[in-house]
């Protein structure tokens, strides 16, 4: 299983990222390995995970959530929006959008 999560900088902006082992990857994140764009940038905070299934859905979600802006993905992690569901990424005809939970 592949999860998307959100990391959450000392100066408030939101790292991106899958893992199949959201624990293991935060903790690598927070000794300086891995992702260069997070490194001497903490104290790191995990603010976001979601289980999204295998890792071909787990890319697509990653680069749509990376496309967000910082309010859009601040909804995401307090609740407010949630992500379109499988259906919707997995067809390439279609344009993805987030959800308000109000809409839901």
């Amino acid at each position: 299983m592949w999860y998307l999560y959100l990391v959450r900088c000392h100066d408030g902006s939101l790292y991106t990222g899958i893992s199949t082992d959201v624990e293991r990857r935060f903790d690598a994140h927070q000794r300086n390995r891995g992702a260069r764009r997070l490194r001497g940038r903490g104290p790191l905070e995990l603010v976001y995970t979601r289980p999204v299934g295998d890792q071909g859905l787990a890319l697509r979600l990653e680069r749509l959530v990376k496309n967000l802006s910082k309010t859009e993905k601040e909804k995401l992690v307090r609740g407010e929006a949630q992500l379109p569901d499988q259906v919707a990424i997995e067809s390439p005809s279609r344009n993805i959008r987030m959800r308000s939970s109000s809409n839901c």
